[in-house]
């Protein structure tokens, strides 16, 4: 099979041919048909962030492909239905917070495409009972964005426990903050846009957003507060300067979600003045759970959601990343796999 993985470091990716693995205990083979790229991905091939993983591996955790062979042991997944695989690729299933629905906090789980290896690649193993079920109706080109942009954004405005016609900020409109937009909305919030692209902000009128806010042509703090400060900001970029802008944003008593990781780890500075005296709360929220997606392809086999996506073939793995790192992706870019067909036996 054909794979994409990284070798070292800030290197590019290398597109070599590897044995399709053989689903082990509890674990089910999956044939890609697609894979999204997700910011994560790029951080994971460079060795970004103080957790590292170990070399060589197969980045990807938006993979969505059909199980084709079950391990020993799994009876919760059948032959020929279409799974996705997330970011979470197991837990323990024991620890408090497994048990209490926060699984996405489980010290000992492991993650695809960065752990374990993951779905940039036409097969992949996985966890049977992690892969979460693709509804009918859903393109496996929508659900790999779904997978994580869209289950992160979900989880993120959850958190954010938005109460209808409080004003609800987006920070960053891309992969994430299209569907962002579109969740902050449906939870009854009004939502502002901020980008520095016309072309997302456009995009984000079109998906619900209430007001935008260009920050290359204003200071998006001044034109937040000259709307009444916002209630709920969910930061989607990678600066912490844009983390600073969005505290900054906030009227009494609002949230300060973080999502976005920077590369270098970098911290924010945060005024303990102003935090105690206007009752301001940061929450970060990684991720979501496998209910979470569950709940996140129910809402889109519903049509209240939308993806925008572009795609592109796994060979072309290393441009699709130079493309997001400039900032030319308007939303999320897919790879799709062609089909992997058997070579006929050979008749003497």
């Amino acid at each position: 099979m054909k794979a994409a993985v990284v070798t070292a470091f800030s290197q590019p990716l290398e597109i070599v041919e590897r044995d399709i693995p053989v689903a082990g205990v509890g674990q089910v083979l999956v044939r890609l048909e697609t894979c999204g790229l997700c910011h994560t991905d790029i951080h994971a091939a460079g060795g970004d962030w103080p957790v590292q993983p170990a070399l060589p591996f197969v980045p990807g955790h938006e993979g969505v492909g059909i199980v084709e062979q079950l391990g020993g042991g799994v009876t919760s997944r059948r032959v020929g239905e279409r799974v996705a695989i997330a970011w979470l690729g197991s837990a323990c299933g024991e620890c408090g917070y497994c048990i209490d629905g926060r699984e996405t906090l489980c010290e000992a789980q492991t993650n695809s495409g960065y752990s374990v290896d993951g779905a940039f690649a036409e097969y992949a193993v996985a966890h049977a009972s992690y892969v979460v079920p693709v509804p009918d109706g859903i393109s496996s080109l929508d659900a790999a964005p779904l997978s994580c942009a869209g289950v992160t954004t979900y989880k993120a405005m959850k958190v954010a426990r938005i109460v209808p016609t409080e004003r609800v900020g987006v920070f960053g409109i891309g992969g994430l903050g299209h569907l962002a937009v579109q969740y902050a909305a449906i939870m009854g919030g009004s939502v502002v846009a901020i980008d520095i692209s016309t072309e997302k902000l456009d995009l984000a009128l079109e998906l619900g957003a209430a007001h935008v806010v260009d920050a290359s042509r204003t200071d998006p703090v001044v034109a937040l507060q000259a709307l009444g400060g916002l209630d709920v900001a969910v930061v989607l970029a990678a600066s912490p300067h844009v983390f600073e802008q969005a505290f900054a944003s906030l009227r009494r008593g609002g949230r300060l979600i973080c999502v976005g990781l920077p590369g270098d780890a970098a911290a924010m500075n945060i005024p303990i003045f102003e935090t105690v005296l206007k009752g301001i709360s940061v929450i970060g929220s990684i991720v979501g759970t496998r209910q979470d997606l569950v709940e996140v392809f129910a809402l889109h086999a519903a049509g209240r959601t939308r993806v925008v996506a572009d795609t592109r073939s796994i060979d072309d793995v290393n441009e699709a990343i130079a493309d997001v790192l400039s900032g030319s992706v308007t939303a999320r870019l897919v790879f799709e796999f062609v089909p992997v067909v058997a070579e006929p036996p050979v008749t003497v």
